[in-house]
């Protein structure tokens, strides 16, 4: 047996905590947004249950740091079908916001030509282009942060959850990078320090107290120190008795507090202030 076929594998894993009307959420699959010469790229968008086709809605796009060739090759299915991107997608699509995972071949480059055609075809897929929010885990987040880097987002983004992360390489330590050696996930952020975000992005943080990754809360909490140093809109949140992935692997009312704020950030920032309860 195929060990990503077993029940227990990470790639069947779920998130610890449900809300109503996860399994009523609309999903369109395999949409695509991009072709490259090894064939198209696609997303998978979940919606509300009750979505009107006439109101656009605010969106996250959970960021894939990884190539999915090597991603299937270590687990056995791409970034987008992990039971993970699966359920945190009916989760935040229950919410009221609509959730995007996809392909890619090439990180850095592919959720650029992703958050272009998302923008650029708003209007059909139902989706506001001025309400995106990002959405980013462990070995993801270094590319999401470098998202948080470019020009002209200030229209577009509007707030970033990093989740127990690989942050950014500073005071001159290559934790990230050394990991991104060893895990395979991109790292545009080299040489880049706190100063290059553009401050008009709320960040939501959130950093696992007995995470195992060697070195990676030392990561968070310099990122932390320097950002609140220049006074960055950063909510900072320590699960302090979690480990890596806890959100999949710590079943406890704890952990599902910690994810309740994660979508309460969300809605909070993405959401009509006349519709966050």
């Amino acid at each position: 047996m195929r060990q990503d076929s077993q029940p227990d594998h990470i790639s069947k894993k779920l998130v610890v905590y449900q809300v109503a009307d996860m399994d009523k959420v609309l999903v369109r699959r395999e949409v695509k947004y991009h072709v490259t010469e090894a064939g198209p790229l696609t997303m998978d968008l979940y919606y509300p249950p009750d979505s009107k086709n006439c109101v656009r809605l605010p969106a996250v796009v959970f960021v894939a740091g990884y190539p999915d060739p090597g991603f299937q090759k270590v687990l056995g299915c791409r970034f987008k079908e992990m039971g993970s991107s699966s359920s945190w997608g009916r989760l935040t699509a229950a919410s009221g916001i609509v959730a995007i995972t996809y392909t890619n071949q090439d990180p850095e480059i592919d959720v650029q030509f992703l958050l272009q055609y998302v923008r650029q075809n708003a209007d059909e897929l139902g989706i506001d282009e001025h309400a995106i929010g990002l959405w980013a885990c462990s070995g993801n987040v270094p590319l999401a942060l470098s998202m948080l880097m470019k020009e002209g987002i200030e229209g577009h983004l509007k707030c970033a959850v990093l989740c127990y992360g690989f942050m950014l390489d500073l005071n001159g330590s290559n934790i990230v990078a050394e990991a991104a050696k060893m895990w395979g996930f991109v790292n545009p952020c080299t040489g880049k320090t706190v100063d290059d975000l553009r401050g008009t992005v709320s960040l939501f943080i959130v950093r696992a107290g007995q995470d195992q990754m060697p070195r990676l809360n030392e990561t968070i909490d310099q990122f932390v120190s320097k950002a609140l140093g220049n006074n960055l809109s950063i909510t900072v949140a320590n699960h302090a008795s979690a480990p890596h992935a806890f959100d999949l692997l710590h079943d406890s009312d704890l952990s599902r507090e910690f994810i309740r704020q994660i979508l309460a950030f969300m809605k909070f920032h993405l959401l009509p202030k006349s519709v966050v309860t």
